[in-house]
Order: C-alpha cells, then structure tokens, then sequence
C-alpha cells in the first residue's frame, strides 16, 4: 500500500516528505537498480575466464585448487552479508554501500595481472568483500522504498538488474577471451564496473526514514520480549521458525548450483571440445535468463504466493542437470538446455526467497534475517565448489553433476514441507 503525505510523515535528511512506494521513490529505485547492474558486472568477470586460468595459466591439475577461488568469495561474501545486516545497526546503508566499493577497486586489476593463482583466491576475497557489502545494501534500500506490497517486484528488479549483468559480462568475456586470450583484456572492463558503481553510490539517497516510516505503520507491533540483535535473529531464521529455515536451506542449495556450474560447466563442456565462445555463451545464458526472469517471478510472487514458485523452482533445476548430462553427447545442446533450465528455475526461486523471508521478518529485525538468509544462501557458492572439487577428483565431473540433481530436488521436498505463506498485503 503506498502512503500519502501527512502531517506527521516522516521527512529525510535534506527536510523532503517521505512516502513508501514504487512510484513515489522511482528516481532512487532506479539509479540502485542500476548500482546493481554494476555490482553484477564485477562478479560477472569471473564466470567464463577464471576456471581457465586456474587450468590453462597456471596449470593447477586438481579440481579442487581451480574451484579454491570460488570457496574463498562465497566464504568472505556469506560472512559479509551476515556482517552488512549488523552493521545497518550502526551505519547508514549508503555508507555500508559506498564502502563495499572502495573495497573493490582492486579486483579487476589482480584478476587481469595476477602473478600467481594466491593473487586470484586474494581478489576473490576482496570481491566477496565488495558482493556481500553492496549487494546487500542494495536490496535492503529497495525494500526500504517500496514498502511491504511490492517487495517481490522490488527483489525481482534488483536481482534482475544483478544477473543480468553478470550474464552479459560472463558472455562478453567468453568472446573477448576467444580473441584476446584470457587475460588481461576480459578482466580490465571491470575498471568500467567500479568506477560507475562507486559514482552513483554516492549519489544515492539513505534510507533511514523509510524504515522509520515503515515501522510506525507496522501492524503488528514488536513483542516486548522479542529480541532483534543479530544472535536471536540468526537462529530464528537459521532453524527456530520454520518458514525461515526452509527458506535459508533453499538458498543454500540453489547457489550450491550456482558454485558448482561456475567451476565445473566451464571444464565439463572444453573436455567435450567445445570452445571459450560456447562456453561464454552457455555461462552467459543462464545468469542472463535467471536476472530477466525474475522482473516477471518477483511480481507473480505478490500475486500467487512466494512458494510455488520456490518449490518449482528447485525441481525445474534438478531437472538443467539431468538434461546437462542426457544431452551430453550434443555438449552445445546440453550446455544450452542445462543453461535455460538452471535459468529459469533460479528466476523462480531468488526473488521469492528473499521476499518470504522479508514477509516472515518485523522490520525492526528484517536487515539482520536478510542478513542471516543471504549468509546460508551465499555459503552455498563455497559448499558448491567443495562438493564440486571433491566429488570431481574422486568421481568425475559427470558425478558431480549428479550430485547437484540430487541435492537440489530434495532442497525443493523441504521447502514444500516447511515453508508458509505469509502475504505482505495481509500484514
């Protein structure tokens, strides 16, 4: 519902009437939507390129090594999202914002001039820094303006405006790789990601008297007992309420997905001869259809409900990775079809994800479940490429694959078990 100006509306820093609502905030909706497609073009410059350093530049023979630099930025960027919702306790999130880029201004810079594979796993870190600190920011600023009604939409809109960005970058720097070699050309458009992402954090507008507003109109009331530090929220979203627990496991598993393609669909399909074009094109298709799905899933989640599409999802997923290894001996085709499957199916799952967990969450503690959420969701990148490197050293990259159905298949069972509705409109 948005919210007329009255008299005791609260009013921002520079003295301006605030209102919730898409319309009303539509100027500062936008320049953060497109802050996002930055932070989503920095990530985006690994997605292609860098497994193939790791084999090709710096000759690592274990699987497992390759996918090191994955563990490092989804361990550094789970912990710094938990970390972002504390830190909006003491911090404007502007501040958090402009922050996670100055971290990142030397990433593109090591990943295009690394002397050794550590200078790799190091700017991993730093990313996982800049990823958990902006993106962050991003989405609770979103969620901030629209107010309760409209937060599918708004999830759905920054997460497209992410993925999309990394689609893109992911398939320009398979073409650019193609015909300039891996490094360092592909890297450096990240100076272009950086240097815009920092320029228009800076020119957006804090929302502090959003959420001062959003709270007065709250209609249930914070219980006196109930405890909004970081501690009780995290096992409250971790596993105490039940919605909120299926939901974190969901999110682990899909970007358990996410981690294990980024290490092993790179080698799995340049084993079947194909070459860095294809494989950009593949790696490219699936954060692209995954980031423009999601304008369309987050408003259908407002409508129908978060956890069809989250359950769906899930099994839309499992089944990208049947059909990656059904389809093998065609590697094109079954990079494709993996590709538009895992794409669709996570467009489902992402924006209702975090708009089940916004619903289930009193403002007064939504940035640290937001927080906790994006913890366990992210830790997947990390689980991902253990499960990855592991089960390829000992198994094949073909178990691997497997494996992810599996796990992701029953990830959906649980959600459907434990997840309820609980529509914003209705609170």
């Amino acid at each position: 519902m948005n919210t007329p100006p009255t008299a005791t509306t609260p009013t921002d820093a520079a003295g301006r009437p605030v209102r919730l609502g898409l319309r009303e905030n539509w100027a500062q909706f936008t320049l953060l939507v497109i802050v996002n497609v930055c932070v989503g073009g920095l990530v985006g410059l690994e997605r292609t390129t860098v497994p193939l350093i790791g084999s090709r530049t710096f000759h690592l023979s274990s699987d497992l090594s390759v996918f090191s630099f994955i563990i490092a930025f989804g361990s550094t960027k789970a912990v710094t999202n938990l970390a972002a919702g504390a830190l909006t306790a003491r911090f404007h999130r502007k501040q958090i914002l402009v922050a996670g880029w100055l971290i990142g201004i030397p990433v593109p810079f090591a990943l295009a001039w690394a002397p050794s594979w550590g200078w790799i796993v190091a700017a991993n870190v730093l990313l996982g820094l800049n990823q958990g600190l902006t993106w962050s920011m991003t989405v609770n600023m979103k969620i901030d303006l629209v107010g309760p009604s409209r937060r599918g939409l708004a999830t759905g809109l920054n997460e497209a405006a992410g993925y999309t960005a990394v689609g893109v970058t992911a398939l320009l720097t398979g073409y650019l790789a193609a015909a300039y070699g891996l490094r360092p050309l592909p890297e450096l458009i990240g100076v272009v990601f950086v240097g815009a992402g920092l320029a228009l954090a800076l020119a957006v507008r804090d929302t502090a008297a959003h959420v001062a507003l959003e709270l007065a109109q709250h209609s249930e009331p914070l219980p006196s007992d109930e405890n909004t530090g970081l501690k009780s929220t995290f096992a409250r979203t971790s596993w105490l309420n039940r919605s909120l627990r299926g939901a974190s496991q969901a999110g682990l598993v899909n970007n358990l997905n996410d981690g294990l393609t980024w290490g092993v669909f790179p080698l799995l399909f340049t084993d079947r001869g194909l070459g860095l074009a294809a494989v950009g094109l593949i790696k490219g298709l699936y954060p692209v259809l995954w980031g423009l799905g999601q304008v369309a899933t987050g408003h259908l989640s407002d409508r129908i409900g978060r956890k069809p599409l989250i359950v769906y999802g899930m099994l839309v997923q499992a089944g990208g990775f049947v059909l990656a290894l059904v389809l093998l001996e065609r590697p094109l085709l079954a990079g494709i079809v993996s590709a538009v499957l895992l794409g669709l199916g996570t467009a489902m799952v992402y924006p209702a994800l975090i708009a089940s967990v916004s619903d289930h969450a009193h403002p007064a503690w939504r940035a640290n479940a937001l927080g906790t959420y994006r913890f366990w969701r992210d830790i997947g990148y990390a689980a991902g490429a253990l499960v990855a490197g592991v089960l390829a050293d000992a198994l094949g990259l073909n178990a691997t694959v497997i494996a992810a159905a599996v796990l992701t298949a029953a990830s959906g069972l649980l959600a459907a078990r434990w997840i309820t509705e609980q529509r914003s409109d209705a609170r």
